[in-house]
């Protein structure tokens, strides 16, 4: 409490006590700002017209200093300044008490403050929860990230077959992941999948399918054969098991000998090969639904040849599923003719410059995931 006058300090301090506070006085601003800074307080009592620093001195260099703009202040002023009262609350002071003090408005407005202080470092202190929870939510989001990309295969740029590809992440951890192997010395398998959702259950569920076709964990499964591989799956992964999530995927094996490729999709969209020296894209799909949906689904599987210079390209829907800033979407033909639009430079860096302009600099919703292969 801070008053240069020693009997309304007195006096009032003595009120104060006897409602259960603990009150410290100060005769003027600095010696004010002195106390203030060297213990923490739960409320100020500040009178306006003082020698030395005045209560807008006061009120202004607590305002500058973080620790001290926190405490809460009531200004103490006599019955006929309004005015300067008024301006201490535009200030930033909570409230003021009239010379000379009701005991009934003392008790409710220092009462008031001081429950509105406690409100407001209970909400700080929940804030700073919520905060660091975020935080390491967010860190935790980041580890899985990077683990899922971890287990991205690396490009292959020698060989009967050449691989590469591009992925760009979605603004929240996402459900897709790809990769390709030699299933033996001549067979080549490649495959595109896409959790629905997003989130660390997405992520799981993506690299558990992603295992499990990398290790051949499936038993009695001829992972050559891309339908059975699928049907497979779908009885190894039902979505009452998996948090009701399900997938989508388009498995391929290339028999580098023959150049025969066999595919088969599950509600995936389809690839699509473009021949060399030519500009029409073929679009390999068979029909098959969402993996982990439906027990009884079937999952054909197609076949085709790849002529020399061909280039197969597999991807999830996130690379085209783009939504423009006036609203409307790109749809998937728009896309494929993209795809195979002439370019000077590797096909799936100008895709990817496409797709970034069709967001206009804003962040994905879905991740992008294409695949390359080239059979030379």
């Amino acid at each position: 409490m801070v008053d240069d006058d020693e009997g309304n300090r007195t006096m009032l301090a003595r009120r104060l006590a006897r409602l259960g506070h603990d009150v410290v006085t100060a005769s003027d601003g600095n010696e004010a700002l002195a106390r203030l800074r060297q213990q923490p307080f739960d409320l100020l009592l500040l009178d306006i017209q003082m020698p030395g620093l005045n209560g807008y001195q006061v009120l202004d260099a607590m305002k500058q200093e973080p620790a001290l703009a926190q405490v809460p202040v009531v200004v103490l002023s006599a019955s006929d300044e309004t005015s300067r009262v008024a301006r201490c609350i535009e200030m930033g002071a909570e409230d003021y008490l009239s010379k000379p003090f009701d005991p009934v408005l003392l008790k409710a407005r220092i009462g008031a403050c001081l429950e509105k202080k406690q409100l407001r470092e209970r909400e700080r202190k929940a804030f700073a929860a919520l905060q660091q929870s975020q935080k390491a939510l967010s860190d935790e989001l980041a580890d899985a990230a990077a683990y899922v990309r971890s287990l991205l295969p690396q490009p292959l740029e020698d060989g009967p077959v050449r691989a590469t590809w591009r992925f760009l992440p979605s603004t929240q951890l996402g459900g897709d992941a790809f990769g390709y192997h030699w299933l033996d010395e001549r067979r080549f398998a490649v495959y595109v999948l896409d959790v629905c959702g997003h989130g660390v259950g997405a992520a799981l569920l993506s690299v558990s399918v992603l295992n499990a076709l990398r290790s051949r964990s499936v038993p009695n499964v001829d992972f050559t054969d891309p339908g059975a591989v699928l049907s497979a799956l779908n009885q190894v992964f039902p979505m009452e098991r998996q948090n009701n999530m399900f997938f989508t995927i388009w498995y391929g094996v290339l028999d580098k000998e023959t150049r025969e490729l066999k595919f088969a999709c599950g509600g995936h969209p389809p690839a699509v090969v473009l021949e060399e020296g030519s500009l029409d894209p073929r679009e390999l799909r068979t029909p098959g639904a969402i993996v982990g949906g439906f027990p009884e689904a079937n999952y054909p599987t197609g076949r085709c040849l790849l002529p020399p210079g061909s280039a197969l390209y597999v991807f999830s829907d996130g690379v085209y599923e783009l939504a423009r800033a006036d609203g409307t979407t790109v749809q998937a033909a728009e896309f494929v003719a993209e795809l195979a639009r002439p370019c000077s430079g590797p096909r799936l860096d100008a895709v990817m410059t496409w797709a970034r302009g069709v967001r206009a600099g804003a962040g994905f919703e879905d991740d992008v995931s294409i695949l390359e292969l080239q059979v030379p």
